[in-house]
């Protein structure tokens, strides 16, 4: 598939390597979902946007939410990059273990972009692949965490036995528990849910009262 750019005296054709042309559609659907919204943005916008046909997006995505899936596949991808990125970085990759937790907590917040693409999977039409899309970023972040335990494990800081499983659980609790796309819960009980989330972190990895707390300090700052 290819992209056909008129010119002078004839028509130009490029041709991209799948892979490519695929990134590019995603790319192009992510910017448009976040501007214009994704119940307003059509496959023809997309087509629009690339100068592409028909022919060439139907190739790859045979529907605007077999789209909308490929976008939040790749968003929970690009969160996992970022955080490899950061755990190996100069700034924290010396750090103890409890003070890289740290950073991957407090730095784990999403932008207004990926809040409003994340805000359609709590579309009913769009439970499977929220769940999906849950199950994808604990399953892809959930190692990160685990090697910080294991870490602190060694440091004698977290007495946790299985680390992955642990961070999949916390993870899973995290994610689930206060995500309005499950539960109708409202303002006041996501907070209670919030709130108690420091005490799960501590029981799960024994460390003593009130070393999560800064967890709920973030919150408070963000109101």
């Amino acid at each position: 598939m290819g992209t056909e750019i008129k010119t002078g005296r004839r028509m130009t054709r490029i041709v991209k390597k799948p892979d490519e042309r695929r990134e590019e559609i995603i790319k192009a659907a992510r910017e448009l979902f976040h501007t214009k919204d994704y119940d307003k943005t059509t496959m023809q916008d997309i087509m629009d946007a690339l100068n592409i046909a028909k022919g060439t997006i139907y190739h790859y995505f045979s529907s605007k939410q077999e789209l909308l899936e490929a976008v939040v596949e790749d968003m929970v991808d690009e969160e996992y990059r970022k955080k490899e990125a950061l755990m190996k970085s100069g700034r924290v990759k010396g750090l103890p273990a409890m003070e890289k937790l740290r950073v991957l907590i407090t730095e784990s917040g999403t932008g207004p972009e990926t809040e409003r693409i994340l805000d359609t999977l709590h579309h009913p039409e769009n439970y499977e692949m929220h769940t999906k899309q849950l199950g994808r970023y604990i399953t892809k972040l959930a190692p990160l965490w685990a090697a910080v335990f294991a870490e602190g494990r060694e440091q004698g800081v977290f007495r946790v036995e299985h680390p992955l499983e642990c961070a999949e659980f916390i993870l899973a609790g995290a994610q689930f528990m206060i995500d309005v796309g499950f539960y109708p819960w409202s303002e006041s009980q996501i907070n209670r849910r919030l709130r108690a989330l420091p005490r799960l972190l501590e029981s799960q990895l024994g460390v003593p009262a009130g070393t999560f707390d800064f967890i709920n300090e973030k919150q408070e700052g963000k109101k």
